[in-house]
């Protein structure tokens, strides 16, 4: 009999991203599979090998004590092929054991995860419904071929079930089940923050970008009082007082965050909030509505400072709205992170040049540029790909911190992209002006650029944390 249902797995971080970035995230799609599970009774275990680090003995060890019906993998695409390896050792110890893999790279590459020896379904889209009737029909020694939105192998064959619908009432997925881990682990520099997805679903179309193929193009939210019940829980059982908000646009309707910001300030909540919104769906009032709901910091995907490339993205945004909403923010005292992606292609030379330029206009607190990724999913993967321009899918590359296209084809070679993300990052935070302003984050600035200036995915992740840090 086995001791767990299902065992829940977040594999390791790039080694390279972990030696930038110092800090570890909380595996918020295992958390949230957990906690649907747990609701419809199953026994969840959680091993995040991104802070849980383990020799193979070790992992063995573990995997052999805790015998689990079922395990579950994330598969996002820098971390792919751990996930794979994973899956093969799984395999090797518990050869009865179900193995599942889900998350956006093997959303849409199902027969490259089937391909892989260990890997038995693939679960595609939305996850919490689909892994419950996985667990529910493999525990029970029934078939899954009836179990909506899967991939899997069958007769020397892989065969795909019908589409998984989304969930569409929100407020009936349980909060993540966080105390299934050791959440101070996941403590930065003295600061504990929780993460809280309160919508899913883009109604947006960027090129770069897969969320709306995995979440839907319809945006779907929750109950502002559903959120406010998971932000006291979080307090109340971990005294975090830094919460960020991780949907892709939060202000996009624009009505609900005014009233999600009204609703914490009348529950007396004292947070540290840290949000994204775009350019086009912010304006004063709704910016000084965030900042009386607590709100310190926000990220603004600008992307280009070339109108045409911008277009080209399909970002569905001017270059005027970006100055008006920067300007905005920092008018009503929020800190602000502006992300910018170099190399598009069909970008120019120039282009990037005036990228740059346009982020030092801008003057926002935080700059993050990267390399353009072109992740299986996106528009702009089956572009290239049809075109024979992607240049290798060793996807341990797809960082964002290095080019994989082949950018011959536009004019200049592909460590042009690289230097123009170097002299991005330099030009951006060596100013005087900002060294002075930003002094106390000298320490971090000068490590990360001593390692090339290669930090992308650090300002993603990271900045949120700095500057609760400098205003705590």
């Amino acid at each position: 009999m086995n001791s767990t249902d299902v065992l829940l797995i977040n594999p390791p971080q790039n080694a390279e991203l972990k030696t930038l970035l110092e800090l570890h995230g909380p595996p918020m799609a295992s958390l949230y599979l957990a906690g649907y599970l747990l609701k419809n009774g199953f026994s969840v275990k959680v091993l995040d090998l991104d802070v849980n680090e383990m020799t193979e003995d070790e992992l063995r060890s573990y995997l052999s004590s805790a015998s689990p019906a079922v395990v579950g993998i994330t598969g996002f695409t820098s971390t792919i092929n751990r996930s794979y390896q994973l899956a093969k050792l799984i395999k090797e110890v518990l050869p009865s054991s179900l193995v599942v893999i889900g998350g956006p790279h093997v959303t849409f590459m199902p027969d490259e995860a089937l391909s892989v020896q260990g890997i038995d379904v693939v679960a595609i889209g939305e996850g919490e419904e689909t892994l419950k009737e996985l667990a529910e029909a493999y525990i029970k020694g029934r078939q899954i071929d009836g179990v909506r939105g899967i991939a899997y192998r069958a007769d020397g064959s892989i065969r795909m079930t019908p589409p998984r619908p989304y969930i569409q009432n929100l407020d009936e997925i349980p909060f993540p089940a966080r105390q299934i881990v050791d959440y101070e682990k996941y403590r930065w520099n003295g600061v504990l923050e929780a993460p809280i997805l309160t919508s899913r679903g883009c109604t947006f179309q960027c090129s770069y970008c897969s969320s709306s193929q995995i979440m839907g193009r319809r945006y779907r939210f929750r109950s502002v009082q559903n959120v406010i019940d998971e932000i006291k829980e979080v307090q109340e059982k971990y005294k975090v007082k830094d919460i960020e908000f991780i949907d892709d646009t939060f202000t996009l309707n624009m009505k609900r965050a005014s009233e999600m910001m009204k609703a914490i300030r009348n529950e007396g909540l004292d947070v540290r909030l840290s949000l994204s919104s775009r350019v086009n769906t912010i304006n004063r009032e709704l910016a000084q509505e965030l900042v009386a709901g607590g709100t310190q910091n926000v990220y603004f995907g600008i992307e280009s400072g070339s109108q045409r490339v911008l277009d080209m993205m399909r970002k569905g945004i001017k270059l005027e709205q970006a100055i008006d909403a920067v300007r905005t923010a920092k008018d009503v005292g929020l800190n602000v992170l502006c992300s910018y992606i170099l190399g598009y292609p069909g970008e120019t030379v120039d282009e990037m040049n005036q990228t740059i330029k346009f982020s030092i206009k801008l003057n926002s607190d935080w700059a993050q540029y990267s390399i353009l990724t072109p992740f299986p999913g996106t528009p702009v993967y089956y572009e290239l790909d049809s075109k024979g321009l992607i240049s290798t899918k060793n996807w341990d590359l797809y960082t964002v911190l290095h080019p994989v296209i082949k950018y011959e084809a536009f004019g200049y070679p592909a460590k042009l992209v690289s230097g123009m993300l170097t002299k991005a990052y330099r030009e951006f935070y060596l100013r005087l002006g900002y060294l002075v302003k930003k002094r106390y984050m000298l320490p971090l600035v000068f490590k990360a650029l001593r390692r090339s200036v290669k930090l992308a995915r650090m300002m993603a992740k990271g900045y949120q944390r700095a500057t609760a840090i400098s205003t705590a």
